[in-house]
């Protein structure tokens, strides 16, 4: 199958960080939270419409970034989520949360007043994640 062009949206609002296997690892542009988007390469619209194989690699991947998300940054919580109300093409949100970041204990999605990353941390993120095994350079 070919994969499904990026969603606008998510193509302008996150760095594309390398891959799981077919699915991509992006990172939201928002330096107040460790926010990584998985998108995988399929058609679909929700996880339910995947079949069990696919399902259980989707949350394979999604417990590979959490244990990312973890040995890369100090959280206390994580949140995984996939939403699509905006964007309908399936992807999960994995996002770190700490206790005294500027959200707790409310939710992420919609909380204005982002952060943009420097070029320099995205590229030291970029680096952690490539470092990780199971994830691949783009």
């Amino acid at each position: 199958m070919n994969e499904p062009p990026l969603d606008p949206r998510l193509a302008a609002d996150c760095h594309l960080l390398g891959r799981l296997g077919t699915t991509r690892l992006l990172l939201l542009d928002d330096a107040r939270f460790p926010w990584f988007i998985l998108v995988p390469a399929t058609e679909a619209v929700e996880v339910c419409d995947l079949s069990t194989a696919e399902r259980q690699a989707v949350w394979a991947q999604v417990n590979e970034v959490s244990q990312l998300v973890r040995a890369l940054f100090p959280v206390d919580k994580l949140n995984v989520a996939a939403i699509g109300n905006v964007v309908s093409q399936l992807h999960l949100h994995v996002v770190g949360r700490r206790r005294d970041d500027d959200c707790w204990p409310g939710v992420v999605w919609g909380a204005g007043g982002g952060e943009p990353y420097a070029a320099a941390e995205v590229a030291r993120i970029r680096a952690a994640v490539a470092a990780h095994p199971g994830v691949c350079r783009t």
